[in-house]
Parts: C-alpha cells; structure tokens; sequence
C-alpha cells in the first residue's frame, strides 16, 4: 500500500526537522506499519519465530496456543455471513462501547485498529523526529527500534536488570528531551512488569511535549494493574492494547489504543483518517463478544500461568537457567552459549522457540504453549543438552 501525504502533513514533518527525503521513508513506514512490527519487511529484517515451520510445535511467537473464546467464535461466525455489508450492525460501534465499559474510559479516547503494529509506528513517526528522539528499555519489542532507525530518529536504549521493569529513571536520564518513551508492560522478551507505580512516576517526569507510550500487549496474561486510567487523565499518556495474544486473534488483526482525541488526532492525520476504517467486521464483532468474557479470561490465564511454572519447575530441576519475573506468556533462558544454536539445534528437533536480543546474546525467548506442547519442547530441550 502506497500512502500520500498531503501538503500539510508535510509542511509539519518539516518544520519537526525532517528532510524532503525523509518524507518518502515516512509514507513508506505508514504503508508497512504491520510488516515493520512483526519483522516481517525485507528492509526491517526477519524473524525465524513469527515464520512457522511445517510441522514444528510453534512457541516461538507469543501467540496465543488456542483460537478466540467460544462467544468471540460464533460472533465472528455470524458476521461472515453478512460479508456483503461494511458494518452489518454497527459493529465498530458495539466494540468501542464495549471497551469503554470493560476499562471505564470514555468512549473518544479509544481507537481500534488493524492489530497494534501500525499504532506502535505510528507513535513513533508522531511523537519522535531527526531531533527528538525515542527512548525504551533493553531487551524490548523491536518494531519502534526499527523505525526509529528507517527514520533517523536518535535512539537510546536503557539496559534492563534481568527479572525487573524497565528503570524509567534511567530511561529519563538516557535522554531528557526525547519524543517518545516506550514501556511494553508485561515486557516482551522478559515477560517482566513495569511496576504501575514507575509508569506514573515517568509520566510525571518526562518533558511536557513528550509522549509516554505504554504497550500493555500481555496485560491479560498478568494481574498487575493497567496504566489505562493515566490515558483518561492525562494528554500525554497512549495505553495499546491488542487481541493477540491472550484473546487468541493474532492472525484476525484488531488493536486498540487509549489516548486522549488530540492524540489521535496527531497519530490518524498522516493518512487521512483511513486505516481505523478499515478493520475486517470478523475481528471487530469477535472482540467485542470476547472483551466481555471474563471468567474465560481467567481461565485461560491460569492455564498458561500452571503450564509456565511447570515449564520452569522442569527446566531449573535439569539445570537450565531460566530469568526470574515473566508474568506473561514467555519466560527467558540463559542457555550459557550462543542462543541462536539452540534454537536452531530444537528446530532440527521440530520445536521452533523465539530468538535473542543482542544484548544478552545467550538467552533465548520461549513462549508458552499448551501443556502437551510444552511437554514436547521439554523432551527436546533434554536431546539437545544430551547431544
């Protein structure tokens, strides 16, 4: 997808210091935004993990190892049926009413979207310019790494304690003039919480023309508190969201954000207002019916929690090192030589887990699966040690 930007847009993404060249890397981010997420473009890179392999079990990727919830099923079921129509029955409506009831926010500050890549580039191309620039913990999400760096934004990456958050203090003091600080909470890799209390803390102290980014992707698979509550108070604060990971919609594509409307205002101008309109109605009307579904969301939650702490319990008892602190649905292991050869050595062994972050080189990231596919990368963990 081609996107254009009008005369304004870029007028204002030159006064903010980028150059007329720039402005074609911007058009090209916003028309790749999903791709740049999930590594997906040739020119962000490749991920082994997001890419399944034939006959492999796939805990590689932080998906969810089930499909949406029964209700979100038979929802989205009975859209398809009515596939002739834009929105059948108001469905994008029900959804953000829905939401608003479920997090108690108004309902003008929340935006869905085609899944949470394209807002997390977009925060970036908004908020971060060849001036002001983007900081964020280390090891983190890589999408805003990625286009931060296409764009030409300074980047600054603050190293995180292993089993902790991220050190906003450090994040601060990294650069006190930055766009755009970013906190995924439950942090991917490390599954690690942000403690809420931080987040405010950073929100409090940032510079006033900068925005706080809070990626809250796993929350659903955690019990910390959500930051939310900070994206209705404040005009500065973004909360994301996405039905992904624990709601089982990875492949269905829908994202939220919790923002003040200037907010959006200043992420939707670049292309006139288009992409929140373009949400496919199975996902929207499958969200909806799921967002509501609590005792399923625990259940599923403590599914996943048992099946990870077993995971665990299994792998300290063989002498695997494994990072303290995952509250979501991956936990880190210190494999003490180059990750990249385990990963490679399961893979022969038809067990396909995540990759490493240059900054800690021998740790690799494992999602959780089902027990049974957890069983499984056990047995292959042991061929591979035994080797």
């Amino acid at each position: 997808m081609t996107i254009m930007l009008n005369r304004g847009v870029q007028e204002e993404l030159l006064e903010r210091g980028y150059s007329r060249r720039q402005l074609g890397r911007v058009a090209a981010l916003l028309g790749t935004g999903a791709a740049v997420a999930s590594g997906a473009a040739p020119a962000f890179g490749q991920s082994q993990a997001a890419k399944a392999v034939a006959g492999a079990i796939q805990i590689g990727a932080n998906e969810c190892w089930t499909g949406p919830f029964p209700a979100g099923q038979a929802a989205a079921a009975k859209i398809v049926a009515q596939g002739n129509r834009y929105d059948p029955d108001g469905e994008r409506e029900k959804l953000i009413k829905t939401v608003a009831m479920v997090e108690k926010l108004p309902e003008s500050h929340i935006l869905a979207w085609p899944g949470s890549g394209d807002p997390l580039v977009r925060t970036v191309i908004s908020f971060c310019s060849p001036t002001k620039g983007l900081v964020t913990p280390d090891p983190t999400f890589e999408a805003a790494w990625r286009a931060a760096a296409w764009l030409g934004a300074p980047l600054a990456k603050v190293p995180m304690a292993q089993g902790k958050g991220a050190d906003v203090k450090a994040m601060l003091a990294a650069n006190p003039n930055a766009g755009l600080y970013y906190i995924c909470s439950p942090n991917n890799p490390t599954g690690t919480v942000t403690p809420l209390a931080d987040i405010e803390w950073l929100a409090a102290n940032k510079p006033a023309d900068a925005v706080l980014l809070v990626d809250e992707a796993y929350l659903h698979f955690s019990e910390a508190p959500s930051a939310a509550y900070l994206a209705a108070t404040r005009k500065d604060v973004i909360v994301m969201r996405t039905f992904s990971k624990l709601f089982g919609m990875a492949g269905m594509r829908l994202g939220l954000t919790f923002s003040d409307p200037a907010l959006q205002q200043r992420m939707m101008r670049y292309d006139g207002f288009q992409v929140t309109g373009t949400l496919p109605m199975t996902a929207v009307a499958c969200g909806a019916a799921a967002y509501t579904q609590t005792a399923d969301i625990k259940a599923r939650r403590a599914e996943m929690v048992a099946t990870r702490e077993a995971t665990i319990a299994w792998l300290t008892k063989r002498g695997v090192k494994v990072l303290p602190g995952s509250e979501g649905n991956m936990f880190m292991v210190d494999w003490q030589k180059p990750a990249k050869e385990v990963q490679a050595a399961l893979l022969a062994n038809g067990v396909q887990i995540g990759r490493s972050w240059a900054i800690w080189p021998t740790v690799g990231r494992v999602t959780v699966g089902s027990a049974d596919e957890m069983k499984a990368f056990c047995v292959a963990v042991d061929k591979v040690l035994t080797a």
